[in-house]
């Protein structure tokens, strides 16, 4: 961590968090992702080093770039880009009920899919598609990020058993406990989409 300045933390999930950092070579602001790998088990190490490998495959201008990761006194620490726009949850909610223009949508929406399809064409399940793990850049870019629970499929057609993901973007199937593929991941998207158009979430029930 000798090379970054901790400025504040931006996040933080079940086993990490996200710390906003700038870098002594070139004094440009990253986004680290903290993960301390310390109590984990074998197989939750596995889980978290097979995030950096998903990561550092994923060269395409809609997905947070990787930089670079190491291991530190018990920590994995994933550094990428940091999107200074945040994310599109924070940006939906800040409309306060003024629907957005038609033609803004579809701009974000065609970002989001072309990160998708670069994402399922290299067989790969995001797993977590929801407008919190949408980020947009100060230029207005969408960059899709957050590929912590991806799974990479040894082809297009196996089916994750996994039930994970977040309640208002989970498909039938995976509520239901069946087998799912990248399907799920196209399912999660329309609900982006409709929250983008209506700013509620296309679920409301209760979990």
């Amino acid at each position: 961590m000798e090379k970054y300045v901790r400025l504040r933390k931006i996040g933080e999930g079940s086993f990490g968090k996200a710390i906003l950092v700038k870098s002594t070579e070139d004094g440009k602001q990253y986004v680290i992702k903290e993960i301390n790998i310390s109590k984990m088990s074998n197989k939750e190490r596995e889980e978290s080093r097979r995030e950096v490998a998903v990561l550092a495959n994923m060269k395409h201008p809609n997905i947070v770039q990787y930089r670079e990761s190491f291991e530190e006194n018990g920590s994995l620490y994933i550094v990428m880009d940091y999107c200074e726009g945040g994310d599109l949850f924070k940006r939906i909610n800040a409309q306060k009920g003024i629907l957005f223009q038609e033609d803004q949508i579809l701009d974000w929406f065609v970002q989001i899919c072309l990160a998708l399809k670069h994402v399922h064409d290299r067989k790969i399940l995001h797993r977590d598609i929801k407008s919190q793990n949408i980020f947009l850049t100060k230029n207005g870019t969408v960059q899709l990020g957050d590929f912590g629970i991806a799974r990479v499929l040894n082809s297009t057609v196996e089916l994750a058993r996994t039930c994970i993901g977040t309640p208002y973007y989970l498909s039938p199937e995976i509520c239901e406990n069946k087998p799912y593929n990248n399907k799920s991941d196209i399912w999660a998207l329309g609900c982006v989409l409709y929250e983008m158009c209506t700013l509620k979430h296309a679920v409301s029930r209760s979990f």
